[in-house]
């Protein structure tokens, strides 16, 4: 490994050294527990939700495989990115390898785009479901969602694949610290010798148009959605309505409200402590994945159902 405040060498960097909160060392030791806790909240459910969604014959129906789907990229991006995060706060293991850092690029790269992208199917979802009722069993079929499930992977594989192997082809020929708990694209490229302008105008160009458009075509669905129900006269017509799509716009908001707050600190970064981004990355990958499951579990009937009878099956076995 080279020295970490080497000059830029001929040498090529074999790996990389996650240098994170450096500035506020005890930020490591007051995350790493509830770190740990939401880490494990979202691994316990989402694995929950995704056997009952399979064990579960009601529950065999397209709006909950596209629940079960954003519970599966959950779990990856989680997989992908926490148990590193915390290597580094309980362990010190602060070194990555130069293959490994740029695979987790690619998962973060391509999977949070695949998330967006769901959201903004599953709120088609709900806008064929309450504005168009009746053909919604004909529009919505398993089909439907078999169709959509390839167009949010190779949309977001096509489009943001390139990043990771721009950053691959840079030539890394001395520094190899990343300040960063992850291996953002960013974070890494400015290590390089060469020119980054290209890898820097396409990853902004490609984010902010996937994102953009994801949650401009959510925002749309629900104007519609609002529109319709207002048009509702029957009595408790329109509080059954929005109840029924009141888990997904609660993630939602979420999604895009921590998504937001990272991008404007990433914007006034000289007006905030440089920490506070790389904590808003990091907590990006796991609290959403923990309130995934949890909302949908306690605002939908069925899914509680569903986990009830997981939960009897399991005691009946264990008796």
């Amino acid at each position: 490994m080279l020295p970490y405040n080497s000059s830029c060498l001929s040498t090529e960097v074999s790996d990389f050294i996650l240098n994170c909160f450096v500035r506020s060392p005890s930020w490591q030791h007051w995350l790493s527990l509830p770190l740990s806790i939401l880490f494990l909240v979202a691994m316990g459910a989402n694995a929950i939700l995704l056997i009952t969604i399979q064990l579960e014959a009601s529950l065999h129906e397209p709006m909950y495989y596209l629940l079960g789907l954003l519970s599966l990229l959950d779990i990856v991006l989680c997989l992908t990115v926490i148990p590193k995060v915390l290597a580094i706060f309980w362990f010190d293991l602060r070194s990555i390898s130069f293959s490994t850092c740029f695979l987790q690029m690619f998962i973060m790269n391509s999977f949070l785009p695949m998330e967006s992208c769901t959201f903004m199917v599953m709120a088609y979802d709900r806008y064929v479901a309450i504005c168009k009722p009746l053909y919604y069993p004909t529009i919505i079929t398993d089909q439907f969602v078999a169709k959509a499930v390839l167009f949010i992977v190779a949309r977001s594989t096509f489009l943001t694949t390139p990043t990771p192997i721009l950053s691959a082809r840079l030539h890394y020929c001395g520094k190899n610290i990343i300040e960063n708990c992850i291996c953002a694209n960013l974070s890494v490229s400015k290590l390089s010798c060469d020119n980054v302008t290209l890898n820097k105008i396409y990853q902004l160009i490609v984010a902010w148009t996937l994102l953009s458009c994801d949650l401009i075509l959510i925002f749309v669905s629900y104007i519609l959605i609002l529109k319709t129900v207002l048009r509702l006269k029957a009595k408790g017509a329109a509080a059954k309505a929005l109840s029924t799509c009141g888990s997904h716009f609660i993630l939602i908001l979420f999604f895009s409200t921590i998504l937001l707050v990272l991008v404007f600190t990433h914007i006034a970064k000289k007006k905030v402590s440089p920490e506070i981004p790389i904590l808003l990355n990091v907590l990006h990958h796991v609290i959403p994945a923990a309130l995934n499951p949890i909302v949908y579990g306690v605002r939908t009937q069925e899914i509680k159902k569903g986990i009830r009878k997981l939960l009897r099956r399991v005691v009946e076995r264990c008796k």
